[in-house]
């Protein structure tokens, strides 16, 4: 039988690549909707763990900055807002001024009437100081017997006013503990910052000024 030459010619069939391999994901054998709920349960468990953390860093920071008797800053953390302070002084030009305080008198109270009368005698001078300034303003304790005042926006002669007054505040309201009284006075130096200089070297300042004026300050109180 002759070939037909109308015929097409079969052709060999071209290289095809080898197929390749399907990925799947094996179905769960658990309900879609009870696995979504879960997943979001469990990403609300996950934040309320997380906002308990980050509470619990912000109590840990607030106990890392207030002093370990009285309600205000540590000395770590009152240096920490002066800095602050001079940064927002030095960028929007506005005066800014530091009062140191130091007891008289106190050591005597502590000696003959003991370490209770003694703290107490620190949580009276704290309460005129933290109730006798602006909410703007900061109070903090430097250690024993001493403490500071930040008066934001406040010239030398305003600073000056302001010390004078807390001082006979503390002198002139004895503080009272199981029946007794305890006068103290205070010494104090008062500074306004400078364009350019640090908190460190404020603090300096208001610590010689405060200083400095501590007997003559101590024998006008003791003359009244």
């Amino acid at each position: 039988m002759g070939s037909d030459p109308d015929r097409p010619v079969p052709q060999p069939a071209p290289d095809q690549p080898a197929p390749r391999p399907r990925l799947t994901l094996a179905a769960s054998s658990d309900d879609p909707e009870t696995s979504i709920t879960d997943m979001l349960a469990e990403i609300d468990r996950l934040r309320g763990e997380t906002d308990r953390l980050r509470g619990r860093i912000r109590e840990l920071e607030a106990l890392a900055d207030a002093d370990p008797l009285l309600p205000l800053f540590n000395r770590r953390a009152f240096g920490r807002e002066l800095a602050r302070a001079v940064s927002l002084a030095e960028r929007y030009d506005e005066p800014l001024s530091l009062v140191f305080f130091d007891l008289n008198g106190f050591k005597a109270v502590n000696d003959s009437h003991g370490h209770a009368a003694g703290d107490a005698v620190l949580a009276h001078v704290a309460e005129v100081l933290r109730t006798h300034v602006r909410d703007s303003d900061i109070v903090g304790r430097l250690g024993g017997d001493e403490f500071g005042v930040i008066l934001l926006r406040s010239d030398l002669p305003a600073a000056r006013a302001k010390a004078r007054q807390l001082a006979d505040m503390i002198q002139s309201t004895p503080a009272e503990v199981d029946g007794q009284t305890h006068s103290v006075g205070a010494a104090w130096g008062a500074c306004a910052h400078r364009r350019g200089e640090t908190a460190e070297a404020l603090m300096d300042r208001a610590d010689s000024e405060m200083y400095a004026g501590k007997p003559a300050r101590a024998a006008v109180a003791n003359a009244r």
